[in-house]
Parts: structure tokens; C-alpha cells; sequence
């Protein structure tokens, strides 16, 4: 049983900072023994064991609405015979978000000081079991972190610290007791997602003079804090703002923050950490906190101070594995490669946020177009399983999702839709073809059938759906405009589609009734599609644009007699646009396989590669160093976003051509369809199946092509070759 404390009733703001504060319990242990401690936490905790930090990670133990679910973590410890100490430091996390934000997190019913509970067990010398539960024994001070923020940042005021207070020998007779108090009404759950840890560090590339300020250069945007190393005075206040553009040498904050009420007060404090120097050689890490950034201002210190050592960034995201990758003859795709998986992984803390500059919000849509890409990089279905409990917990009794997650209330009416929804599907989807995980789909099951239901609800009369947001960030397009797709067509589209995988999905887990309820919506809406939505006579779809030409192909709207036609009305909207692309992220995640599967593969690569606007390549040209959130010339937009990074998976699957589970029906298969682009001379991918590695390699060598594929003993690989190519002709050499 869990007993939660607090240190105060006061939470912060910013107008009046309360400390994070200090928890710390002494006990006597009658032997050397081993413990158990159980932690749950509303809010972020650091856990010591005798001064010991034994903490998972950071940003412990999960980021959720503890209304729907309170997260706890598990750990063995060793004790000794004598004084043993627990010392906990708690942030405040999402249990209180100090105000000033649009999506009410401030509004929270359950906001709160943070609070914690802990149970620990261990054996005593003659074998019975002692417990050390959290209650008014404990006690509490606050700590030196005087403001936290996990979106703004830390203020730090080493003059504050208390030396040895999570050890034995430490005098806390002047602390005060903690409080007992009731926690949020969510279900207490042990933590199963990956931990979010710190991951390489890199050093400055640059440090440029602004004023009295410094400007610190680390080459990239990422996702993680700096490490302050100072000799300093005592007193000394040292900021760092962070940022992922400078504009005329100076930090530009335009794109991080858009509170146009608060703009003034919150562009001078988003993203600072403060440093109050004790005095002497002192160094500093931000606990509560993280930065998405590539630039960081340094203010309060001295020339001399100015050194390359005065900072390091260190990364912080979800400990995700790597699971695949891609690399090639042309060095553009190998950088929109590198930033795509830059953008993923720092976009990905405990689940798939936006950007780790901005929002920082379990946005559904972001997290549904990237769940390929990242399935084929990474390792995320230990962090999805426990996003999609999240998801679960926050769709309402009628079936309808939130656009974020988690989220205290805000998203229900303004940012979802289907295409924001469909994360609820294609996040088990992706992970049980890539996978063979079957927990998301029987624990979500349920989930789907509701869903669909509510859907039922929003039809027009024609069986059409069309609410929330459609075609996002359609490029050269103002913010407020709407994009070329109409909404009714994307978000129909897209319902179908869903429908189409979640009665997959349910007809694989043997759960029959439902799969065919939601098999029938799948039809019907095929069917409403294109008795209201195309004009056979033209073969195009409406809003004759490249996103509802291409959704409709790639998504099965059209019939094998009739798919020809349609796709040379998208190869006139592409045309008509210069061959560039003139979209949004719905049809942006499905155009260049389309163009593939016509043999386009050539015109795909090249609209993604071009230098000129608007185009990926064009990204680079202009500095992008992450994935970027839309395709304006003048964007001011987030500049690490992820849910344009389907280009990675397309790079694996059609240049390089490992197509894992093509049936969707056999883990112990792959087909393996590379596409031979006239702009590479070579394309290699690897996938690290359940089964093993699989690879692809092509190169060129003369008039020929040399294929090499890999695969583990027990998977079965196909191989489909370009029109044109075969051993017959003598045009290419297969190795095996």
C-alpha cells in the first residue's frame, strides 16, 4: 500500500518559487541486507540509498495525468548494518505546471506540490520482514532547486545546498515533518516504458560574442541540458536560454514560444536554467528539466570564464535502442536520414512528443505519422505499450481521443480528428507487423470498437466524417489557411483506412465479432468515399490536389482497372507544382511510396533531394540540422519535428528494399524489392528483425548491379526485381 507525502501545500509559480524540496527518512538496519523499495511519485523524484543516486533516469518516474494514472518504479538495494538513509528530491513534473499555457495544463484538477510514496521491504538478521513506509516521520527542506519547470526550465542557488543530507551521521532535527496527503484519483502502475537517460555528450563548436552575453554553438539541434563547469564568485548569477536559431547573431526565441498574452515575460524566461555560484570550482546539471536546442546563451560570466569547458551538452531522450538504419551513395540522403532519426529519438521522452524545444506534448497525429519510421530505427514498443494506456485512459465513455496525451482535459474539441486518433491504431499496427506484439491490440480492443462507434456518431449524411484537423502544415500555405485537401476527404479517408487495420488487427487475435463490426465501417466508408468523393470521369479525387490523389491511391480507393488513370491525374498535380511537393503531413506521408509502386522512384527522390524550395534538401541548404515542421521560406515554425520523417522508413523500404512481414501474417518472412535509383550508385539498409538482422546492399559496378542480401537461416526472403532486371539478362548478380 502506498501512502503519499508531501512537503508542502504550496506549489509553484512564477510569481512565488517554492523549492523542490529535500525527503529524507533515517532507519537502522540490524545486519547487511538486501531491500526492495517501491517509489510512485506525482511529479519527477531523485531517489538516493545512502547518498547513493540510484534513480532509473531521468524525469522519473513517467510524465502522465495522474487523474488517470499514477506511475511508481521498483528497485533492489543494498543496506548495511547501522544508520541507513532514503533521500528523495522531488520536481514538480506534470503535477503542476505553473500557468501561462494553452492547452490548461495549469487547469488541472489534480494539480498539486509534488508528492511521493515509498515502501521499502528488506529482511532483518533473524529472517522477518520490515517495512519503511513514507508518513510524517519523514522529513523534509527545501532543497537548493528553487524553481522548476520540465518546459522552462531551473533556477539553481548552490548557496543553498546541505552538504551530506542524504547520508547517515546527518543531524535533521531542524527539518520539518513531511505531510500525509490524499493522491490524485489515478490507478497506481508500475512504470514499464523505457527510462529516459542521459546519452553522449559533445562539447561547443562555437562561442560567439553578443554584447555581454556568449553564445554557445554545439553544431546540432538535440534534446538534453548543459553541464555547467565554473570557477566561480560567490553570488555570481549565470543564465543559459536555449534555442535552435540565431537570426543576426542573435538567440531567436520567435519559434519556441507563441503565448502572444504572456509573449513578453515568457520569451525571458522559457528555456533558462539559472546558476547562483557558492564560490570556487562548482559544476551544475539541470534534474528537473530539458532543452530542445542547438544554441545557448550564456549570461553572467566573464571573458575569462568564456571557455569551451564552461559547457557540455549532454543528451537526454528514451533509452531506444537501434534497431535499423539506412546509408547510400548520395550524402544529401544520408543527412535527411541522420536528421530524421535526430529528430525521432530527441523528440521521444518516455513517448513521441512533437519537439523537445516548444510544446513537448504527446501530440497523436505526430506520434501516428512517425510510427513506422520509428519502428524501423528504434526499439519503441516498451514505451508505445505504455503511451497507448495513456491514450485508453484518456478516451471518453463516448469513444472520443484527446489530440495530446497526456492531457488534463484540453484536445477533445480543437486538434483531433482521425488522423490524429488513428495513433490509437497505428501504433499497435506497426509494432505487431514489425513485432508480433499482440498486448497492445487485445488490451486496446475495446478502445477500437468505441472509437468506431463514436465515429458512427460524426457521419454526415452521405457517411462521410469530417471534424478536427486535416492536411497540417500543407506547404507555402499561411498559418489559418486551410490546406488544398478538403478536411472531408482526409478525415475519410483516413477513417477507412484505420477501420481497414484495426479489424486486421482484431481478426489476428482471434477476436471475430469485432473485427468484422469494424471490417463493415472499413467498407461503408469505402464505399461513401466514392459514391460522394471522386469523379470517375476525371479519376481524380476532391480537392484535385496531390494529398487527396495520392491518400486515394495509397490507402485502396480506387480499383485495379482505374488505378492507372488516378495516378497520372497525381502525376499532373506534381507536374503543375514544378515537381515539387505541394502538400501536407497527411499526404507528404504517403506520396513517394505511391510514386514507387508506379515506378516513379527517380521523380520521388528527386522531389525529396532538390536544393530548391520547397523540398527536404532545401531544408539542408538552409541549415537544418533536424527535421523541421514545415516547408515556409520564412518559417518560423518548430525546427525539430518529427512527423515528416516517413522519408526514412521509405529510404529502407523502397532504395534500399527490405520489406519485413510483406503479408502482415508471417515474422519469418521478408521480401526484398529494392528500387535501383538512376542518382545512387549504392543503397544498404539493415533491419534487426525478432528472428535476427536482415540486409540489403546494392552497388553498381559497370553496366550491372550487384545485389547482396542477408537474412537469419529461419526467415524466408523473397526477391523482387525492378522491370528490366534479371539474371537472364545479365543486368545484375544476387548474392545470398
Amino acid at each position: 500500500m502506498f501512502r503519499f507525502i508531501k512537503a508542502t501545500k504550496e506549489y509553484n509559480t512564477f510569481e512565488k518559487n517554492v523549492p523542490a524540496p529535500y525527503i529524507r527518512k533515517s532507519f537502522v538496519c540490524d545486519t547487511d541486507t538486501k531491500g526492495s523499495i517501491k517509489i510512485a511519485a506525482c511529479g519527477f523524484y531523485v531517489l538516493f540509498v545512502n547518498g547513493a543516486d540510484i534513480t532509473k533516469g531521468c524525469l522519473a518516474p513517467y510524465i502522465s495525468n495522474t487523474d488517470d494514472y499514477i506511475y511508481y518504479d521498483e528497485y533492489t538495494v543494498s543496506l548495511k548494518k547501522g544508520e541507513n538513509v532514503i533521500g528523495i528530491v522531488l520536481g514538480n513534473g506534470f503535477q503542476n505546471n505553473p500557468g501561462g499555457y494553452i492547452w490548461d495544463f495549469d487547469k488541472a484538477p489534480f494539480r498539486s506540490a509534488p508528492m511521493v510514496a515509498l515502501t521499502l521491504t528488506y529482511e532483518n538478521a533473524d529472517g522477518g520482514q520490515v517495512s519503511v513506509c513514507t508518513d510524517e516521520t519523514f522529513k523534509t527542506h527545501p532543497s537548493p532547486i528553487i524553481f522548476d519547470d520540465y518546459r522552462f526550465g531551473e533556477i539553481y542557488d548552490a548557496n543553498r545546498e546541505i552538504p551530506g543530507w542524504n547520508k547517515s551521521g546527518f543531524d535533521d532535527s531542524g527539518w520539518k515533518n513531511a505531510l500525509l496527503t490524499e493522491p490524485p484519483k489515478g490507478e497506481i502502475k508500475l512504470c514499464e516504458a523505457d527510462a529516459v537517460i542521459k546519452d553522449g555528450e559533445v562539447k561547443p563548436v562555437d562561442i560567439i560574442r553578443d554584447g555581454d552575453s556568449f553564445i554557445y554553438d554545439f553544431g546540432v539541434s538535440n534534446a538534453g541540458v548543459c553541464r555547467l563547469s565554473v570557477k566561480g564568485n560567490k553570488g555570481q548569477k549565470i543564465e543559459l536560454q536555449h534555442a535552435d536559431l540565431l537570426k543576426d547573431g542573435k538567440l531567436f526565441l520567435d519559434n519556441i514560444w507563441f503565448l502572444w498574452d504572456t509573449w513578453e515575460r515568457d520569451k525571458k524566461i522559457v528555456h533558462k536554467d539559472t546558476y547562483i555560484c557558492k564560490g570556487g570550482e562548482e559544476t551544475y546539471t539541470p534534474t528537473f528539466t530539458y532543452h530542445g536546442f542547438r544554441y545557448v546563451r550564456v549570461t553572467g560570466i566573464t571573458e575569462e570564464q568564456a571557455t569551451k569547458e564552461l559547457l557540455t551538452c549532454v543528451y537526454i531522450h528514451s533509452d531506444l535502442k537501434t534497431r535499423g538504419g539506412f546509408e547510400c551513395s548520395d550524402e544529401v540522403v544520408n543527412k535527411l536520414q541522420e536528421l530524421t532519426r535526430r529528430s525521432d529519438i530527441s523528440s521521444f521522452h518516455y513517448f513521441p512528443t512533437d519537439c523537445p524545444q516548444r510544446e513537448k506534448n504527446g501530440w497523436t497525429a505526430d506520434a501516428s505519422l512517425s510510427s513506422e519510421q520509428l519502428t524501423l530505427n528504434f526499439s519503441p514498443e516498451k514505451s508505445y505499450r505504455e503511451w497507448i494506456n495513456n491514450v485508453r485512459k484518456a478516451q471518453t465513455e463516448k469513444g472520443s481521443l484527446p489530440g495530446i496525451v497526456p492531457t488534463t482535459g484540453w484536445g477533445f474539441h480543437w486538434g483531433n480528428g482521425p488522423a490524429w486518433d488513428g495513433a490509437l491504431v497505428n501504433i499497435p499496427y506497426y509494432t505487431y507487423i514489425y513485432r508480433g506484439e499482440t498486448d497492445m491490440i487485445t488490451e486496446s480492443a475495446d478502445a477500437f470498437v468505441n472509437y468506431f462507434k463514436y465515429l458512427e456518431t460524426r457521419k454526415d449524411e452521405n457517411g462521410l466524417i469530417c471534424f478536427g484537423l486535416g492536411d497540417w502544415c500543407h506547404v507555402g500555405r499561411p498559418d489559418g489557411t486551410p490546406p488544398k485537401a478538403p478536411l472531408i476527404v482526409t478525415d475519410s479517408i483516413v477513417s477507412m483506412d484505420i477501420a481497414n487495420k484495426a479489424a486486421f488487427l482484431l481478426d489476428a487475435v482471434g477476436l471475430k465479432d469485432k473485427a468484422n463490426y469494424v471490417k463493415e465501417q472499413y467498407y461503408t466508408y469505402r464505399k461513401s468515399i466514392r459514391d460522394n468523393l471522386i469523379d470517375f470521369d476525371s479519376m481524380t479525387v476532391e480537392g484535385a490536389c496531390q494529398s487527396s490523389q495520392a491518400m486515394g491511391l495509397y490507402y485502396g480507393l480506387f480499383e485495379p482497372d482505374e488505378k492507372e488513370r488516378a495516378f497520372e491525374v497525381l502525376l499532373k498535380f506534381i507536374h503543375e507544382a514544378d515537381d515539387h511537393i505541394d502538400l501536407g503531413v497527411l499526404g507528404g506521408r504517403v506520396i513517394f511510396h505511391v510514386l514507387a509502386d508506379f515506378g516513379y522512384t527517380d521523380l520521388a527522390l528527386e522531389m525529396i533531394t532538390r536544393p530548391d524550395y520547397p523540398s527536404y534538401g532545401n531544408w539542408l541548404k538552409r541549415g537544418a540540422t533536424t527535421l523541421w515542421e514545415n516547408f515556409a521560406e520564412d518559417s518560423v515554425n518548430s525546427t525539430n519535428h518529427h512527423f515528416w520523417g516517413d522519408i526514412s522508413a521509405w529510404f529502407i523500404k523502397v532504395l534500399a528494399g527490405i520489406n519485413y512481414n510483406p503479408s502482415g501474417t508471417n515474422l519469418k518472412e521478408v521480401l526484398i524489392k529494392p528500387h535501383f535509383a538512376t542518382k545512387l550508385q549504392s543503397a544498404s539498409a539493415y533491419y534487426i528483425s525478432p528472428y535476427g538482422r536482415i540486409e540489403s546492399f546494392w552497388e553498381r559496378k559497370g553496366d550491372i548491379v550487384e545485389l547482396t542480401v542477408k537474412t537469419p537461416e529461419n526467415i524466408k526472403a523473397d526477391i523482387s526485381l525492378p522491370e528490366g532486371y534479371s539474371d537472364k539478362q545479365g543486368n545484375i548478380i544476387i548474392k545470398r
